[in-house]
């Protein structure tokens, strides 16, 4: 991040001269305040104190940097900008009261006029009192990503070895596609087949067991139509058996 190094233009819209390849995405709401500290945590609180800041200005995202107008400038603040893969957990905060904050981690560059030390950091914040925070975030997240893949295809390819922040690692800015990605949509290249409802089968019902025959197995008993053999002369060796023994039956009562 570097202080007072934007080449102000006031008579152009914007009032500043770009970059090569450089595209205004995103011009904020006036009344926008900055404000860069050292942060709270460590390793803020190793480092020199510095505090700059101004009540009131312009913000403006590029597809390269950020960039702060003051209305007034001051000795200490007449432009603000920094490369966008130097800002690191950036975040949106919205309170119950009061206009809403952008805030992220800077990591500024050699020579840019903010004193910290190799690796430190300072906190930069923008405070929206007229609208645009959200709008600004989701843009600065899209640039961010895709400055990001850029870089990281360009290091995978062979390119240099040079940190994020410094010359995108040799990415030229104007092939970055800022577009935003095309919602998914299945395609098929065959026609299109209704599905086949599953056949439902109706359960079979059990099979009866068979009737039980109420009668019995063993053959039915039917009287012989003739007396067996022998009969007549049985019959009437009972009846003479019986007529001796009445007889003896009647002397003895005598």
């Amino acid at each position: 991040m570097s202080i007072n190094w934007v080449m102000l233009l006031p008579s152009s819209t914007p009032p500043f001269t770009p970059l090569p390849n450089e595209q205004t995405l995103f011009t904020s709401p006036p009344r926008i305040a900055l404000a860069i500290t050292n942060p709270a945590h460590y390793p803020g609180k190793q480092q020199q104190k510095f505090s700059v800041g101004s009540s009131s200005g312009v913000l403006y995202l590029t597809n390269r940097r950020v960039i702060y107008i003051p209305d007034k400038a001051a000795p200490d603040l007449q432009s603000f900008s920094g490369p966008i893969l130097n800002l690191h957990d950036s975040d949106v905060t919205a309170p119950f009261f009061g206009p809403n904050v952008w805030q992220a981690l800077l990591q500024p560059v050699q020579g840019g006029g903010i004193p910290t030390p190799a690796g430190g950091v300072v906190e930069l914040k923008f405070t929206f009192k007229d609208g645009g925070a959200f709008d600004f975030h989701s843009t600065y997240e899209r640039v961010r990503e895709r400055l990001q893949q850029a870089v990281q295809v360009s290091r995978e390819a062979g390119g240099t070895s040079a940190p994020s922040g410094a010359a995108l690692n040799g990415v030229d800015v104007s092939n970055v596609n800022l577009d935003e990605l095309p919602a998914y949509k299945e395609t098929s290249d065959g026609p299109l087949i209704a599905p086949i409802a599953p056949q439902i089968v109706a359960p079979t019902q059990p099979t009866a067991p068979p009737a039980v025959s109420q009668q019995s197995s063993t053959p039915a008993f039917s009287p012989p139509s003739e007396p067996p053999p022998g009969y007549e002369e049985a019959q009437r060796s009972g009846l003479n058996e019986a007529a001796e023994w009445s007889e003896v039956a009647d002397e003895r009562k005598a």
